[in-house]
């Protein structure tokens, strides 16, 4: 194991990222504890940035430190579920609303290209492309907002649901519907109504916030 001193800042930053990923793919499921030990071998650092990548992941709600136990990948808990949906869904229409009056060229041709590639995914019934080119497109309207505070509370709230939203039942009904409303977030956002874009992203992260209730009852009805 390197010597603390000796290693670069960013080592936090990439454990972060690492565990992180971990989580939302489920492999470091609801619950599980998470020893220092095994993950600093697994990851190749010290404890002191790995304490330090823990202590972040709290931050965000995706880590939780539990007497006699340490730290444990948080559980998911209906009702936090609900109130940051309930929060998500206020804070992308505001976006959408920013993001329509300040987007520029270059970032609308780029949303643009990823809502084609999105739709290719669909078609192919690629479901894990088709989430991370549909988390891209909520991430590029974020930005065209141009609002750092905005975008890092948005990164926060996201990665709070982010695990749930992918473990959603998707039926091929719902998922379709999904993708017309995403053609409306575009044409919406391509004639800069800002007003437009703010009803149709609340509207579809309400749509989200049931759907993964639905799934976390353990129901059908659920999509994303």
């Amino acid at each position: 194991m390197p010597d603390d001193s000796t290693l670069p800042i960013t080592l936090p930053a990439k454990a972060v990222d690492a565990l992180r990923q971990m989580i939302l793919d489920g492999e470091l499921p609801p619950g599980a504890r998470l020893s220092e030990r095994a993950l600093g071998e697994r990851l190749g650092v010290s404890r002191t940035p790995l304490r330090e990548a823990l202590r972040m992941l709290a931050s965000e709600g995706l880590v939780r430190h539990e007497p006699n136990r340490g730290a444990v990948v948080a559980p998911l808990d209906r009702a936090d579920i609900e109130a940051t949906f309930e929060l998500l869904a206020a804070l992308e229409g505001l976006a959408g609303e920013l993001a329509a009056k300040r987007i520029d060229d270059a970032q609308l041709a780029e949303i643009k290209a990823l809502h084609f590639e999105m739709r290719a995914h669909h078609a192919r019934g690629d479901r894990a492309a088709y989430f991370r080119a549909n988390q891209d497109i909520h991430r590029h309207i974020a930005a065209a907002a141009a609002n750092p505070v905005l975008v890092e509370t948005f990164e926060r709230l996201n990665a709070r649901v982010k695990r749930v939203r992918y473990a959603a039942n998707l039926t091929q009904e719902r998922w379709a519907k999904a993708v017309e409303e995403h053609e409306r977030m575009i044409a919406a956002l391509d004639a800069r109504d800002g007003a437009a874009l703010r009803a149709i992203l609340e509207a579809h992260l309400a749509g989200k916030r049931q759907s993964v209730l639905a799934a976390f009852a353990g129901t059908a009805e659920a999509y994303d």
